[in-house]
């Protein structure tokens, strides 16, 4: 079995209804199991517009390949209504499923870019994965707790509200 951890988001609709859904849909996944959730917390939107988000983050482990996880995620994002209006970068959305690990990979493609190309520089995700992986390291070495402290010095635009 193969770890992964990824990242869920939504900002329309039940948001917080639709993660716990999303959560069961992905669990209930032949070769998927949830094995770890976060806490789920209320997040300004960051490059991006509409109401405040729901956020949170789950460890599952697959015997998928990262590609056919990340085919996955698109086909649930899918069935909960996930819109990709052309042109529109970040629009809001009923439910965002983003593959941040699997394993240790390092890759690059048009399709799948590990790992995740921004998950380091988002409190959205740190903060939620700190509750799951509170020894997460980072690629530069540093703890997850020093990356979230100097993100909050560094961009204050970036604002977790709260959790539930």
């Amino acid at each position: 079995m193969n770890k992964a951890y990824i990242a869920l988001g939504a900002n329309l609709g039940e948001a917080k209804a639709t993660l716990e859904k999303a959560v069961q849909a992905l669990d209930a996944l032949e070769s998927v199991s949830v094995i770890a959730q976060s806490q789920y917390y209320q997040t300004a939107p960051v490059d991006s517009s509409g109401p405040d988000y729901v956020n949170g983050v789950c460890q599952v482990q697959t015997t998928l390949t990262p590609e056919a996880l990340l085919r996955a995620l698109l086909t649930i994002e899918a069935q909960f209504g996930r819109e990709r209006p052309e042109g529109v970068v970040n629009a809001p959305r009923t439910l965002d499923l983003d593959l941040l690990t699997y394993e240790d990979e390092v890759r690059q493609s048009d399709f799948l870019t590990l790992p995740h190309p921004r998950m380091e520089e988002r409190l959205f995700v740190l903060i939620p994965l700190a509750d799951i992986a509170p020894d997460w390291t980072m690629q530069d070495g540093s703890s997850i707790q020093e990356r979230i402290e100097a993100i909050k010095l560094k961009d204050t635009k970036q604002a977790v509200l709260a959790f539930f």
